[in-house]
């Protein structure tokens, strides 16, 4: 726990010192060379007393805004978010234990959502349960093929 150690001081500065230090020049090339790590990881691995998972959120999401990536970044969050819950990936029976696994996925990956992808989100979120994927499922990164089918990117 940080007990607010996190927020003293320039975290901002702190964060990207601790990004250059481990060899990348953004946030985002930090994060996706472990795209299936939860944003708790992240943080704990760039200091576990002074940075928290929100900060590296908030960056995040300013990055892919700068970059215009912000649906490669909502697709990512559903990878860690999946990875953090279900393990073992897609269940292939969904009782109520696995059932509650799901929705807390789900759940999570829209408190995540920036609020321009909370529509878009929902509407995959709805396709996730009304046509499952297949059992075992849990994909490596944001470019995976279903996760683009569900969320493809925008085009410009």
């Amino acid at each position: 726990m940080t007990e607010g150690r996190s927020w003293r001081g320039n975290w901002r500065v702190r964060l990207y010192e601790r990004v250059r230090e481990r060899g990348y020049d953004s946030l985002t090339a930090f994060a996706e060379a472990r795209p299936t790590a939860s944003l708790v990881a992240l943080a704990e691995e760039l200091g576990t007393d002074d940075i928290a998972g929100a900060q590296v959120f908030g960056v995040l999401v300013d990055e892919a805004e700068r970059s215009h990536r912000l649906t490669r970044l909502v697709r990512g969050q559903f990878v860690r978010e999946l990875w953090e819950s279900l393990p073992d990936g897609w269940p292939a029976e969904l009782n109520d234990a696995n059932l509650f696994k799901v929705a807390m996925t789900l759940s999570s990956w829209s408190a995540y959502t920036p609020e321009t992808h909370k529509e878009r989100v929902r509407q995959a979120r709805a396709v996730l349960r009304a046509t499952p994927p297949p059992p075992g499922w849990r994909p490596l990164g944001p470019d995976d093929e279903l996760l683009r089918t569900l969320l493809p990117d925008e085009t410009v």
